[in-house]
């Protein structure tokens, strides 16, 4: 049974597991898990009755599980799902979504080689902010492609941590760890916020985009057993300081641990970013035992109203973030999906929120919750 506080369901759409959920002009935007299912897209004008409008397909091999949409452009990412065949290949797929019921292929740009393609990333309507593989780099790396005719995307800057580009001379220093990875960067300002996976996050200057360039950054491996998900900056201050979460992910754990969980950090002073707070699901870390993968944290909304931030927390749904005071976070509402039939427990996956505070909730494996909130 769905427990919940504070919140309510408005409606469920049963579909198959997503990796990514938005919401663009009363339109939903759904990526998935898995092949064939690639994005499906959802008339979502009146949120208790969605409406199925469009459906777009990817090969066997290949998942397309991210999606961003921007200025009638929507960007899904190619990625290998087991044995991807190469002659489909990894990259971005770029759609005219101007009638979102007729996606239209503008473009797809490849990554270089016959790597796994690309993973999450930030797109304002312009630039993407992504995390391709590339030829000659280990693992993946940060780059940055201007959508400004969708036609032909351009490069125009990349960045790697210094030991990835082994192609061009560099000494790759971590044989005996976990690969660099890419995972995610997003964009604030003339700053990107760059999650590295078991690197760690990194801190851009992108203010001359064609030369990003290093700020900060924290690598809490190998003492932290999870991986880096995401850094989120908060676009306001709070507490008269400039704060980012980041949000461990609770899988590929270097070794057996509690439920990762969200960090609080203070980047006031952005060449040295501040640990301050963390928050963790109540009753979830219960006596510090080690538990299963993929019991704690993975998303924080990249969109969010206030200092109220939703999280997708795997096994134990949605939760509702209070960070006005960034040294002491709380929970201040929740919603618990049923489970998905034929599986033994939820994994939410993604959220997002639109403009009404309605809460977008996607379960990797199957199914999708509307859910309102009654926090203020």
């Amino acid at each position: 049974m769905a427990r919940a506080s504070n919140t309510k369901l408005v409606s469920y759409i049963d579909c198959q597991g997503g990796g990514q959920v938005w919401w663009d002009r009363n339109v939903l935007y759904v990526s998935h898990m898995r092949p064939p299912d690639g994005t499906s897209i959802y008339d979502v004008a009146d949120p208790r009755h969605p409406k199925l409008i469009a459906k777009l397909d990817v090969p066997m091999g290949w998942h397309s599980h991210k999606v961003r949409v921007a200025n009638g452009l929507m960007v899904v990412n190619y990625e290998k799902f087991r044995d991807g065949a190469p002659d489909f290949g990894g990259g971005l797929g770029i759609f005219d979504v101007s009638t979102p019921s007729q996606p239209k292929l503008i473009a797809k740009w490849r990554v270089s080689g016959e790597g796994g393609g690309v993973h999450r990333y930030d797109f304002d309507g312009r630039y993407a902010y992504i995390s391709p593989t590339a030829e000659g780099y280990v693992g993946n790396i940060m780059m940055i492609l201007d959508l400004a005719h969708p036609e032909a995307p351009e490069e125009v800057g990349r960045w790697w941590i210094p030991g990835q580009h082994v192609a061009g001379g560099e000494e790759y220093p971590w044989d005996d760890y976990v690969k660099p990875r890419c995972h995610h960067p997003l964009r604030h300002g003339d700053r990107l916020y760059v999650s590295y996976w078991h690197h760690g996050f990194y801190i851009l200057d992108i203010s001359d985009m064609r030369r990003p360039t290093l700020v900060s950054g924290i690598n809490p491996g190998p003492a932290d057993p999870h991986p880096t998900h995401t850094a989120l900056r908060i676009p306001t201050k709070l507490k008269g300081r400039d704060i980012m979460i980041v949000a461990d992910e609770d899988v590929a754990k270097l070794r057996p641990s509690p439920p990762a969980f969200a960090w609080i950090y203070d980047v006031s002073s952005e060449r040295q970013p501040m640990p301050i707070a963390t928050f963790q699901v109540p009753g979830l870390d219960r006596h510090g035992e080690p538990q299963p993968p993929m019991m704690g944290c993975h998303q924080p909304s990249e969109r969010f109203h206030g200092t109220t931030i939703p999280f997708a927390w795997f096994a134990r749904g949605l939760r509702l973030v209070d960070v006005s005071d960034p040294f002491a976070p709380r929970e201040v509402g929740f919603y618990e999906p049923d489970l998905p039939e034929g599986y033994s427990m939820v994994s939410s996956n993604d959220a997002t929120v639109d403009p009404n505070g309605l809460i977008y909730l996607i379960d990797r494996q199957r199914g999708l919750c509307i859910i309102e909130s009654n926090v203020s």
